[in-house]
């Protein structure tokens, strides 16, 4: 019998058969980013690399979110910016990164970017050098949380600086990750198709 396809180049393949959906400036004070989406393999389990944001940051305090940030003057494309705040953030070298796409753009409404989210999949273990001005510390979560069939079970509220927002939410490990971030994992998985998500061993 064949060997069944490992899992990063399922999603390689998938994601290099689109293109990815761009959001088109709205205004101009719409700003761009970019983030990196960390897979790595412990055993025989895929997981999702995130950082805990501190509360010195200029924005989205304490959340957790993927590496990344703004698109800077010297950044060469989305891709490099990606790469480069993962250094910046984490240590995270470019060379150890595998891209293996890019999915569709995600629109932050507090904030206004514009961002533009790119897998990589990684080594694992890793000797990660995290910036404490912006990371708090790195969290990890297994892929197959992010694949809930009923939409229903990933809609959640949220207390966030004084406010509540309904958001797409995911749970593990008494940590809960909303917003953008969560949208961005939700677009992943709806891009893979749950037959594809679902196939996240050897």
């Amino acid at each position: 019998m064949e060997k069944q396809m490992d899992f990063p180049w399922v999603i390689r393949d998938v994601l290099n058969s689109r293109t990815p959906r761009m959001i088109k400036d709205k205004q101009p004070l719409c700003r761009h980013a970019a983030v990196l989406i960390p897979l790595f393999k412990v055993h025989d389990q895929y997981r999702v690399l995130f950082t805990k944001r501190t509360n010195r940051v200029e924005e989205h305090k304490g959340q957790i979110s993927f590496p990344g940030g703004a698109v800077e003057g010297g950044d060469e494309s989305f891709q490099d910016t990606a790469l480069r705040e993962a250094y910046e953030e984490i240590g995270l070298l470019r060379k150890d990164v595998a891209i293996l796409g890019q999915t569709d753009d995600t629109l932050t409404l507090a904030s206004n970017f514009v961002i533009h989210p790119f897998v990589g999949l990684i080594p694992h273990p890793y000797c990660f050098k995290v910036n404490d001005h912006e990371v708090k510390r790195l969290i990890e979560f297994p892929f197959d949380v992010f694949m809930v069939e009923n939409p229903a079970d990933k809609m959640g509220d949220v207390k966030y600086d004084g406010n509540v927002y309904r958001s797409v939410l995911f749970q593990y490990n008494g940590e809960v990750i909303w917003g953008a971030t969560a949208k961005i994992m939700e677009n992943l998985i709806e891009i893979l198709g749950r037959k594809n998500a679902q196939n996240t061993r050897d």
